[in-house]
């Protein structure tokens, strides 16, 4: 048995009013992934927050190789060996990617900055995990699938004995996803300890050797993850089975909502053309970089179209206004809930009517009609199964999943004919997904046409009645009904097929 690198005894932490972390007991042993496994708000992130020095613990012990340990902060981990890359990003947006990789230990020339060492520095550290980014790129200009890529790239900078990952695969495709369990499994033959967080069950099937279950911010178990299915470890982390998770939607094809035709915009989009449909839930899937989202971006006004035209409910909106096609029926929801989607100083209630402000919440004089606020977005809560308890809470206090909850809210309050929904399940535990898929299937047989935008290949399988795949800025083909199989959508991946329609 490999020796244990870190371990927790009691650990706690305690914020005014809440029990975070209550007696957690863990153990990483060298060489070995120890997945996290529970809901959001279950403790996972306090847990890896103190073992990171990114917060300091109440009560209980951390121990290194055996020996008590206090981190003062970060830095003061790192030197221990402990590095984390967290699902929010810690990048600085105005330097390069470059710059990222080297803050802080920047090499040096008789008392000056050697750029041309942190470019190569930087360069060695992306081949090295098969990432194909421009290092003298500002990381402002990056998709959130490269930042992701460049975080996980500073987090192995030096010497590293523990290595934690929280949501690493959130916004990488499969092939980069593969490439990260390469690294992973390279790091385990040098002896790295890693810690795992993620509610992906196949990933975990994958890369797992031990999970610990956490429920209401106290350890559950600790599994053999060859031994436990993925049927037990959900109810472990409920408390209850969950039979399905995707569930089974029907569709109604009716009139057509959006048309998409050869539309092209600076953000590299060419020529793409598709339609939406009432009663039916289109997918659009594609690796990274492939102009999934800024598709819809330029469709939706947030990035301009350089040719081509938009048509929704028949009538041409080419270069519309985002607050235009949202008070015609376009609800639009972003996949960075935090940097797009909502006002984290707001409360959940305020975000949910924000995007009536300009429209029905407004009264005679200008005046806030905040009593019809109050029940349109008590109602949409509701359908988002968000708890009453949370809506008059900030939504930077959420867990991740009540955040994607709040922003589904944000288009429950008035009827859309379109629902647009961008990585709509990023970094959210099982049992919220299977409550915000419950809310497509009802959008869906309500009568709206629902778009999935989704780097997570199985969601896009499993919800779509339609699937598009995008390829290097263009509509590769797309499937139908039992047409929409893993293999035939990995193989537009790449290109168009001969086979696929259109």
């Amino acid at each position: 048995m490999a020796p244990v690198l870190l371990q927790t005894l009691g650990l706690g932490k305690r914020y005014p009013g809440v029990l975070a972390l209550d007696a957690m007991d863990f153990e990483l042993r060298a060489g070995e992934v120890h997945v996290l496994f529970g809901e959001n708000g279950a403790g996972k992130s306090t847990l890896i927050s103190l073992l990171a020095g990114a917060n300091v613990p109440t009560a209980g012990e951390i121990r290194m190789h055996g020996a008590p340990v206090k981190f003062a902060n970060v830095h003061d981990a790192r030197r221990h060996g402990i590095s984390a890359v967290f699902q929010e990003f810690s990048l600085i947006p105005t330097l390069s990617v470059a710059q990222n990789l080297s803050l802080g230990e920047e090499p040096c020339q008789r008392g000056l900055l050697d750029r041309a060492a942190v470019r190569e520095r930087a360069r060695t550290m992306l081949a090295d995990l098969g990432f194909e980014i421009d290092v003298d790129a500002p990381v402002a200009g990056l998709t959130r699938a490269q930042q992701q890529m460049v975080e996980i790239a500073k987090g192995l900078r030096g010497e590293v004995s523990v290595l934690i990952l929280d949501e690493p695969t959130a916004s990488l495709t499969d092939t980069e996803t593969q490439r990260l369990f390469e690294l992973v499994t390279r790091l385990k033959a040098r002896g790295v300890g890693i810690v795992y967080i993620s509610h992906r069950m196949q990933e975990i099937a994958q890369i797992a050797d031990r999970i610990t279950v956490l429920r209401d911010g106290r350890k559950v178990t600790t599994v053999d993850a060859h031994a436990t299915s993925a049927d037990r470890l959900i109810e472990l982390m409920s408390g209850r089975a969950i039979d399905n998770i995707y569930p089974r939607i029907t569709a109604h094809p009716g009139e057509v909502v959006l048309q998409v035709e050869g539309l092209a915009s600076p953000n590299g989009v060419r020529h793409a053309s598709l339609t939406a449909r009432r009663g039916e839930v289109v997918g659009l899937a594609g690796l990274v970089g492939c102009g999934k989202s800024e598709l819809f971006r330029a469709i939706y006004g947030l990035d301009p179209v350089s040719e081509g035209r938009v048509l929704f409910k028949g009538r041409p909106r080419t270069g519309a206004t985002v607050r235009q096609l949202l008070d015609e029926g376009l609800f639009y929801l972003p996949p960075d809930r935090k940097g797009e989607g909502l006002v984290l100083g707001f409360t959940s209630r305020a975000n949910i009517t924000l995007p009536l402000v300009h429209g029905p919440l407004r009264g005679r004089g200008g005046w806030l009609r905040k009593r019809l606020g109050r029940r349109l977005s008590t109602t949409a809560a509701e359908r988002v199964e968000l708890a009453p308890r949370n809506l008059e809470r900030p939504v930077g206090l959420l867990s991740g999943g009540n955040q994607q909850k709040v922003l589904f809210g944000k288009g429950m309050t008035r009827d859309a004919a379109l629902y647009v929904f961008d990585e709509p399940t990023v970094g959210v535990d099982v049992g919220t997904r299977s409550a915000l898929y419950e809310v497509i299937r009802k959008l869906c047989e309500g009568g709206a046409a629902v778009v999935v935008i989704s780097s997570d290949l199985p969601e896009v399988l499993h919800l779509s009645h339609r699937v598009y795949v995008m390829c290097r800025g263009e509509i590769a083909g797309e499937l139908h009904g039992d047409a929409i199989q893993e293999t035939a959508v990995l193989n537009l991946f790449f290109g168009p097929s001969e086979n696929s329609s259109s």
